[in-house]
């Protein structure tokens, strides 16, 4: 079981990325794929989530509005569109899963398995 996250890079205020989370050795039709994000010196912050059965999402109220999450099952990749980017987004973006029952992005749920994070840096 594993998962890896692609896509961080530099950018500038306003642009956008899309990141990628990739699902390894499990389908993602039965696994809940949440995002979250570190910046220094900051605790790790749950920023979007996208729900398997109940078709859930969450965003966090700092990235709502800008951030679309989707899922690609034939991929068994999680993406995160991130728009109008500023840079207090700048961090580390890391992406979870878990199949527990009754997992839903409806409430935060409990994370089993990480992937090593991307780095996302917005500056001018």
């Amino acid at each position: 079981v594993q998962l890896q996250a692609y896509g961080g890079g530099l950018v500038q205020p306003g642009k956008s990325l899309r990141l990628s989370c990739v699902l390894s050795g499990f389908s993602l039709d039965y696994y809940v794929v949440g995002w979250f994000r570190q910046a220094p010196g900051k605790a790790r912050e749950w920023v979007s989530c996208a729900g398997n059965s109940d078709g859930s999402t969450y965003y966090a109220d700092s990235v709502k509005d800008r951030w679309t999450i989707s899922r690609d099952i034939a991929k068994n990749t999680v993406y995160l569109q991130m728009d109008n980017l500023k840079p207090e987004d700048t961090a580390v973006y890391y992406c979870a899963a878990t199949n527990r029952y009754g997992s839903t992005c409806a409430r935060r749920p409990n994370f089993d398995f990480w992937g090593p994070g991307t780095l996302v840096t917005v500056s001018s």
